[in-house]
């Protein structure tokens, strides 16, 4: 057996255990009060009782009678004693302990008023994530309770920072587990310290209607009991009690009078098993009619942590609502004690042969246990991903001196959505990806906070900026001054192999970064280049908005980035400055006269190239043309084209509605061609060619933004030869040059384009 494992102890032996443990802690701490003014012994003995309500195991009654010794009982000593899973109980609980006084700022901050959701949300999965054994966060909610219990016995009031914690973070807890026992006592009473002139007005007026309502649910009990015996149905019909936060809370909510609630009076009916639940309920609705739209079947519809039961409202002889919930007596020991009801299965294990399994029903239970083991955020009702750490309650932990578990089960933690929980110095709680850096944290909390990170400290020490964070650490940034010419990040935290970014967020804040100072370079640039070339055309009066505009360019900063790049070479650069009225300016010069000798020139360059299929394109009336397709409109088949004849470099092919070939043609009509496609290059040729196409996409920029568009091109088969993204204002402005086959095609991809969450323009330049 391995070192500190726990010896297995008889049933009959299990009491004797906890005894022992009491009086270890009596003879540690003899007379020792708690903070609160509670004796430590005494507190251990009432969350005992509490664990004993919710049929916990006897390691968690243990680690209960232990926990609050702090510093008196080491773990050490623990784990000599009764073995190395009480120890691990031990110590969760006391780091959980620790870390509610560094996280209670968080939630006073939270709770108050236009206080943070959020935050509330991430702290309850804080005290899940802390916790590396479910069952610490049981002790942690079984000890709350016996605190407000003997304040309130004692008739003191706790501090708010409790009451607002067990209210907030606690109970929802509670209720996720399933231990609804423990959720409404901890809200009662917690309501009862926070709202004491609401809590006593509402508890003096359900006492003036006690009298009756126990009368009314008195008989009514009998009248069922009487119902369902008659039917031959074997079955325990009891008042259901209503807890007065949750009538509090219903009013509030709905907007509704104590009189107005509908399950204010309620019966419980348990039987054998599900066939009796629906004879039951079609038993009830013969007798009593009912209001069809509060049935609820949580049996055929569980809820996502498991609770099953029939829930009806009738109207009763008064002609007012009673609410009835039918159940068998297994979905009521799981609506009484949640996850605590499956703290007793065991999976034994003699070889993968002899391996034995529960049956389907205990196995879909012990999958629920699992599936709060891997926690994440909600989505709506639904659990989310895993937390860090842990086993499954009751189970032994690898590692721990406890056996392996047995073959064919399913491993309980995802490490590639496991979450770690850190603090601010302001004590709020972020959440990060296992394994996070400080350098993710700072982008976390602020995107100017990332860019000036220069340094960190981890619970008050200096570390290395690529230091993996752990659970319940505080971080501190320490940033380089505004204006010291110090700020933004370092290249070195792209590089995936020296670990200083694990987070996507991150990542994406340190690109952007550097892509903004990319652009930045380019546009300065750009700008030189065009106006050197405007100084040397004699063309400074020339707006860049004009020019863009001659360049089909969407802005002038689109203009500088394209020159400073080469999209626009520099004769194009030249001829857009010059302007339509001045391409060629000597072949326009010579007239008519000189158009003959141009295309004679142009049709003996083509042949001596031998270019075959001549880019897809037929000049009418002249033979073997040189073509070249222009790059202001980029034509695509089956698109409407137009031929303009330049000097040295044939015709030039536009898209009959170009505006740049417009200007040219009223500045030289006599250079205009009638143009076609050529037979093989029209859409539905086996030899289709691919031409260049430039594609303008924008849209709300977010991260993932260009992956998402770009797997639209991928999957319809594009090649992508060129891309052009910048942001401005929180909105991506993208253009990308893809080759098509013809415009069919190019239609049906913008199409998907648009389907891309985010966009709402996607079209050809």
């Amino acid at each position: 057996m391995p070192d500190g494992a726990p010896v297995p102890v008889a049933a009959s032996d299990s009491a004797g255990l906890v005894a022992d443990a009491l009086r270890l802690l009596d003879e540690s701490c003899p007379g020792q009060i708690g903070r609160n003014g509670e004796a430590v012994l005494g507190h251990a003995q009432g969350t005992l009782a509490i664990l004993r309500e919710v049929q916990a195991d006897e390691p968690t009654c243990i680690a209960a009678a232990l926990f609050g010794a702090g510093a008196a009982i080491s773990l050490d000593a623990v784990r000599q004693r009764f073995g190395a899973e009480v120890a691990t109980l031990v110590d969760g609980m006391r780091q959980a302990l620790k870390l509610r006084e560094l996280h209670r700022p968080s939630v006073r901050a939270a709770t108050g008023r236009g206080g943070d959701g959020e935050q509330l949300e991430t702290l309850r999965r804080m005290l899940l994530a802390m916790a590396l054994d479910i069952r610490v966060v049981i002790l942690r909610l079984s000890s709350r309770l016996q605190t407000l219990r003997w304040h309130a016995s004692n008739k003191s009031a706790p501090s708010a920072a409790i009451c607002e914690e067990s209210l907030e973070v606690l109970a929802p807890l509670a209720n996720r587990l399933g231990l609804w026992q423990l959720k409404w006592e901890l809200e009662d009473l917690a309501f009862r310290f926070m709202a004491g002139d609401t809590y006593r007005s509402l508890a003096r007026q359900l006492e003036e209607k006690r009298r009756e309502r126990e009368d009314f649910v008195a008989a009514i009990t009998s009248s069922l009991r009487e119902l369902l015996s008659s039917a031959g149905l074997r079955a325990e019909v009891t008042g259901r009690p209503k807890h007065i936060y949750s009538i509090w809370n219903k009013m509030r909510s709905k907007r509704l009078a104590l009189d107005d609630i509908r399950d204010l009076r309620g019966l419980r009916v348990i039987v054998d098993d599900v066939r009796e639940c629906y004879s039951a309920l079609a038993l009830i609705h013969s007798r009593w009619a009912p209001i069809h739209e509060e049935f609820d079947d949580y049996i055929a519809r569980p809820k996502p942590n498991g609770y099953q039961s029939l829930h009806t409202v009738v109207l009763a002889e008064d002609g007012r609502p009673l609410e009835v919930q039918i159940r068998t007596r297994a979905m009521h020991q799981f609506a009484e004690y949640g996850v605590a009801s499956h703290w007793r299965y065991k999976e034994r294990s003699t070889g993968v042969a002899g391996s034995q399994r529960a049956d389907a029903a205990q196995e879909q239970r012990i999958a629920w246990v699992r599936q709060l083991l891997a926690w994440q955020r909600e989505v709506g009702e639904q659990l989310g991903a895993p937390v860090l750490g842990g086993g499954a309650p009751g189970m032994p932990r690898g590692g721990a001196g406890g056996a392996q578990a047995s073959p064919g089960v399913v491993p309980l933690v995802d490490e590639e959505h496991v979450r770690i929980y850190v603090l601010t110095p302001q004590a709020r709680v972020i959440e990060l990806p296992a394994g996070a850096t400080p350098v993710d944290f700072a982008y976390h909390v602020h995107s100017t906070l990332g860019h000036r990170c220069r340094g960190a400290r981890v619970d008050g020490q200096l570390v290395p900026l690529n230091t993996p964070l752990a659970n319940g650490q505080t971080v501190e940034i320490i940033t380089a001054r505004p204006g010291s010419g110090a700020e933004g990040p370092s290249r070195d935290w792209l590089n995936a192999q020296l670990g200083y970014v694990r987070s996507n967020r991150a990542r994406t804040k340190v690109r952007q970064w550097f892509n903004a100072l990319e652009l930045a370079r380019d546009v300065a640039a750009g700008r030189e280049k065009v106006e050197r070339t405007m100084a040397r055309e004699g063309r400074t009066a020339l707006s860049f908005d004009e020019l863009s505009a001659r360049l089909s360019q969407p802005d002038v900063q689109a203009m500088f980035v394209a020159v400073a790049r080469e999209e626009i070479g520099p004769r194009q650069l030249e001829e857009a400055v010059r302007g339509p009225a001045a391409l060629d300016a000597a072949a326009a010069a010579a007239g008519d006269a000189a158009l003959p000798a141009v295309l004679a020139a142009a049709a003996e360059r083509a042949r001596a190239r031998s270019k075959p299929d001549n880019d897809g394109v037929l000049v009418v009336g002249v033979d073997l043309l040189l073509t070249q397709l222009a790059r202001c409109c980029r034509p695509v088949p089956p698109d409407p084209i137009r031929g303009f004849v330049t000097k040295g470099r044939g015709v030039s092919v536009h898209r009959a509605n170009c505006p740049t070939f417009a200007q040219m043609a009223r500045a030289a009509p006599e250079r205009v061609l009638d143009t076609d496609w050529g037979q093989s290059n029209k859409p539905g040729s086996h030899r289709e060619r691919a031409y260049a196409v430039d594609v303008v996409v924008r849209a709300n920029d977010r991260a993932g933004l260009l992956r998402d568009v770009s797997e639209v091109f991928a999957r319809d088969r594009l090649n992508v030869t060129a891309v052009n993204t910048q942001s401005r204002s929180h909105i991506a402005h993208m253009q990308f040059t893809v080759e098509v086959q013809d415009a069919g095609v190019l239609n049906r991809t913008l199409a998907g384009i648009r389907e891309v969450s985010g966009v709402f323009e996607a079209m050809r330049r």
